[in-house]
């Protein structure tokens, strides 16, 4: 249950993490500290979403 829950917390941290890139790309202007952001926004959000995801599918709930 527990692993299932972390990957539920990656995969919403890894969503928030992409729509602020998001944001940031459509709100931005073409400075090298907002293409920063937007990158590292990007790569975080979908290395955490990606995590969660695949924490969700391989992890099996046990009948109780």
């Amino acid at each position: 249950m527990e692993k299932r829950m972390f990957g539920i917390i990656l995969t919403i941290l890894g969503i928030v993490g992409l729509i602020l890139a998001a944001v940031n790309f459509l709100n931005g202007g073409g400075g090298a500290y907002n293409i920063k952001t937007i990158i590292i926004y990007a790569i975080l959000g979908a290395v955490f979403f990606f995590a969660g995801i695949g924490l969700l599918r391989n992890t099996r709930d046990k009948a109780t």
